[in-house]
C-alpha cells in the first residue's frame, strides 16, 4: 500500500482558445517536474467561452488532464451531450435531476489500491434552481466505498459563503473542497482543523486581460447600455490557475495546498503572496486550435 503523499493539481476553468493551448503547452512538464498523480480540470468554457466538444475533450486528456467537470453550463451546447454520451470522466453537477444525462461523481484508481472519489455539485446563491447541494453531498459521500480516502468535491457557485460553509460542513468527511464559476482565484488556501483542504475558486485558466475571460469593450457595452453584445473570448495575459493539493493515501487527510499560476513567457505577474507561479514556454499548435 502506498504510504507518499499523492500529488493533485486542480485547474481553474478552461476558457477559450488561450485556455485550452496553455494546458496543452504547459501540462505535459509540470505532469513530470512535480511528478503529477491527478489531474482534474473545469472545463465548462473551453469552447468559445462556453461549453464543450468532443475534440476539445479528447485534445485535454492527450495534454494530461484526467478527469474534467462541468458546471452551470452543463447544457449550453448540444456538443455537451455527446460528450456526456461517450466520456465517464466528463462531470456535470450531482445535484442536477438524476433524469439528467451525465453524472457527477467518479472513483478514479490512479495506481493499484489507491482510489480517488471526486464529486461536482452546483450551489444555489445566485445561481439556477436545483437540488440542495449540501444533502446532496451527503449521499454521494455515503455512497463511495470505504477504500476510497482520498474525496474530493468541487463547489461551483457564485458565493464566496456558500463555498466556505461547505468546506466547514465536509472538514474531516473530504480531502479537498475548492470553489470554481467566477473565474477570480482567491488567496485564502488553506487545511481546516480535520484536515479538508479548501480554497473560495482556483480562479480562471485563460486570458487576464479580459472580463472573466471575455473582450472588455463588449463587457462594458452590455454594462454602459444594457443593450445585448456578443461576448467574445479574449487573447493576452494567459494564466493557469489552480492549485496543487498534497494528500495522505492512508487517511485522506489534506498535507499541504498551495496555489498555483502558471504563465505565459511576458503575461504579467500576480502579486500573491504564497503561490506557486511558474512562467511558461511555448509549443507546437493542435489540431484542436481550428475551434474557438
Amino acid at each position: 500500500m502506498r504510504t507518499t503523499p499523492l500529488k493533485i493539481l486542480l485547474i481553474g476553468d478552461i476558457v477559450g482558445k488561450p485556455g485550452r493551448r496553455i494546458v496543452r503547452e504547459q501540462l505535459p512538464r509540470l505532469r513530470k517536474e512535480w511528478e503529477l498523480d491527478l489531474v482534474i480540470a473545469n472545463a465548462e468554457n473551453s469552447a468559445a467561452g462556453s461549453g464543450i466538444t468532443h475534440r476539445i475533450f479528447r485534445d485535454l486528456r492527450g495534454s494530461g488532464v484526467d478527469l474534467m467537470t462541468m458546471g452551470d453550463h452543463a447544457w449550453k451546447r448540444k456538443d455537451n451531450l455527446e460528450v456526456y454520451q461517450k466520456e465517464e470522466r466528463l462531470l456535470r453537477p450531482m445535484n442536477y435531476p438524476d433524469s439528467a444525462m451525465g453524472t457527477g461523481q467518479y472513483v478514479i484508481e490512479v495506481e493499484e489500491g489507491v482510489k480517488v472519489g471526486v464529486v461536482v455539485v452546483l450551489g444555489r446563491v445566485f445561481m439556477e434552481n436545483v437540488d440542495c447541494p449540501f444533502r446532496t453531498l451527503d449521499r454521494v459521500l455515503e455512497s463511495f466505498p470505504d477504500d476510497v480516502k482520498i474525496r474530493i468535491v468541487e463547489f461551483h457557485a457564485e458565493a464566496t459563503s456558500e463555498k466556505m460553509a461547505a468546506a466547514w460542513y465536509l472538514d474531516g468527511r473530504v480531502s479537498c473542497v475548492f470553489g470554481t464559476h467566477t473565474h477570480v482565484p482567491t488567496a485564502d488556501d488553506r487545511i481546516f482543523p480535520q484536515g479538508t483542504a479548501y480554497l473560495s475558486d482556483l480562479g480562471m485558466t485563460g486570458p487576464y486581460d479580459s472580463v472573466i475571460g471575455r473582450r472588455a469593450e463588449a463587457v462594458l457595452h452590455k454594462f454602459l447600455t444594457a443593450m445585448h453584445a456578443p461576448f467574445v473570448v479574449a487573447e493576452d495575459n494567459v494564466h493557469m490557475a489552480g492549485a496543487l493539493l498534497e494528500v495522505d493515501p492512508l487517511t485522506g487527510r489534506a498535507i499541504t495546498f498551495r496555489r498555483v499560476d502558471v504563465r505565459d513567457p511576458g503575461a504579467s505577474q500576480f502579486e500573491e503572496a504564497g503561490s506557486l507561479r511558474v512562467e511558461g514556454v511555448a509549443h507546437e499548435k493542435s489540431p484542436a486550435d481550428s475551434e474557438p
